[in-house]
């Protein structure tokens, strides 16, 4: 870190000398060595507990305070010890699992982590089971051991995707003696072990982070402290990021914004990653919802309009999307489009025409504030209203929180949500969605697609899935619990004078602010 520091400040001397904008490579005046890097998002944190949360925005400031067991460096798509040692599958049936804790682990604190703090954080998530929080994701552990340093799952059924879920924000390891067993912790703190301790924090304002000079695990020792500054919407982290506000900014900026990045932008460097972050409509499939009835949400498939949305709302910078699993990810296929080609208002009148709909049918959205979520849902219910065969009120929800509330409540017909995978494998994008339980909420349940769901989690060589999980894909096609609408990549801007910024995010849902320093 210290020679590209030297180097880039050797060529700012020589630019200076010749009268060349040598500060273009220099921190603005007050920024550098010694203060906090400031990055800007409009993500949410739901909970500073991680038995409460299950979105990216929390998650994201978790892979900074605390640790879980094994983790998926930058780059990679195979879980590598964090907290542990070493992991592994006991026997060959997949249903044990066990790992080992580092020796001499200690929370920021200064107290040991012990195996029964580990226990006590996914007892606890099983426990509380909160509407909002990963239990889902943990759907076949059964029990959890703690022996000496020595942590034993096991669990109900084969599930090759273990490792990945304890590698994710859900699997995030809390001191037993700070956080309740059956109830989520509601002090505003963190008692945790990652790179970074959290100092002061503002609720959907900003969290300042400490490097952690005690952590011990995976990722390198953080040099910088961050400030993390959270906005309600894109329009004010452009503005912040125009008014020099924040040194990084990260989901989401707007579409315009976006589409106008290119290398010769003014002091601004920008890294376009992954690719596999989704947005889809959930249909609310409770009896009473006006998405119950299998021909309306057929209907809205058959008129969706992917290209228009994805032209006019987001500028070309996403790309329509035909099935739950997006390109790129293994098994990915496209029976959306294999069943509903192009908009077809035509198909969508006699589908519900011979389930004996009449009439337009009175539909509810939601949508929650963040990005460009709102004039996208406008954009989805103009097309619906064209057709003559749906009325659509969009219903606005500001607070990510209340938002999150009112879908799991049945407040909404359908809802439009974004995902970012746990982990890269296809059943990330499909046994949580839709499997039992799942984190969706909207009361879809299918036999068939649960017992694919456990097949496929049945095969170590991944490989062998695939063609359970294209039979899935088409499962999901006919039931339509969710549409999908989009996938993208993810993009992070950032000033010429932070380094390490490139290595921040690569889709994986970890936030790597560690890598964040002044050059």
């Amino acid at each position: 870190m210290r020679s590209v520091r030297s180097k880039v400040i050797a060529v700012g001397l020589v630019l200076g000398v010749a009268g060349v904008g040598a500060w273009q490579l220099l921190p603005e005046e007050g920024r550098g060595s010694g203060t906090a890097v400031r990055v800007g998002t409009s993500d949410v944190v739901s909970s500073l507990d991680p038995a409460g949360a299950y979105d990216a925005g929390s998650w994201a400031l978790f892979s900074n305070v605390y640790q879980s067991l094994l983790t998926i460096k930058s780059g990679s798509d195979t879980p590598v010890p964090d907290a542990a040692s070493a992991c592994k599958f006991v026997g060959q049936k997949l249903t044990v699992y066990q790992c080992d804790l580092r020796p001499d682990l200690k929370f920021a604190s200064g107290r040991v982590i012990t195996a029964e703090d580990v226990k006590h954080s996914f007892d606890r998530i099983k426990a509380i089971n909160s509407d909002q929080g990963p239990a889902p994701l943990f759907n076949t552990l059964e029990t959890v051991k703690a022996e000496g340093r020595t942590v034993t799952f096991t669990l109900s059924a084969p599930d090759a995707t273990f490792p990945f879920k304890i590698a994710t924000g859900a699997a995030s390891i809390v001191d037993k003696e700070k956080y309740p067993a059956k109830a989520l912790r509601q002090d505003g703190k963190v008692d945790g072990s990652g790179p970074f301790t959290l100092g002061a924090y503002q609720a959907g304002t900003s969290a300042e982070l400490k490097p952690n000079a005690a952590y011990q695990g995976q990722a390198r020792p953080a040099k910088a402290a961050v400030t993390v500054r959270y906005f309600k919407d894109s329009a004010q982290l452009d503005q912040a990021w125009k008014e020099h506000e924040v040194e990084v900014a990260h989901r989401d900026m707007p579409p315009a914004v976006l589409a106008g990045l290119n290398p010769g932008l003014k002091d601004t460097r920008y890294q376009a990653s992954g690719g596999t972050e989704t947005r889809s409509m959930v249909f609310n499939v409770r009896p009473g919802s006006a998405a119950a009835p299998l021909a309306v949400r057929q209907a809205i498939a058959a008129v969706l309009d992917r290209s228009k949305v994805a032209g006019e709302i987001h500028k070309g910078t996403v790309t329509p999307l035909y099935s739950l699993v997006p390109a790129g990810v293994a098994a990915h296929s496209t029976p959306f489009f294999d069943t509903y080609p192009l908009p077809n208002g035509a198909a969508a009148k006699k589908l519900l025409k011979d389930a004996g709909i009449t009439g337009p049918v009175l539909l509810n959205l939601g949508v929650n504030t963040r990005g460009a979520n709102v004039p996208e849902a406008e954009e989805i219910a103009k097309q619906l209203q064209s057709t003559g065969l749906f009325q659509v009120k969009v219903k606005v929800v500001d607070k990510w929180a209340d938002f999150q509330k009112a879908y799991a409540s049945g407040e909404f017909d359908a809802y439009t949500i974004g995902w970012i995978a746990d982990f890269p494998d296809a059943d990330n994008f499909l046994a949580p969605l839709v499997g039992a339980d799942s984190s969706m909420n909207n009361g879809f349940s299918d036999k068939a697609v649960g017992d694919l769901i456990a097949r496929t989690q049945s095969f170590s060589d991944r490989a062998q899935a695939s063609a359970d999980f294209r039979e899935l894909q088409k499962l999901v096609s006919q039931h339509v619990p969710m549409l999908p609408i989009w996938q993208k990549k993810d993009y992070v801007m950032y000033r010429e004078a932070v380094s390490g910024a490139q290595y921040l995010s690569d889709g994986t849902g970890v936030w790597r602010l560690w890598e964040l320093n002044w050059l």
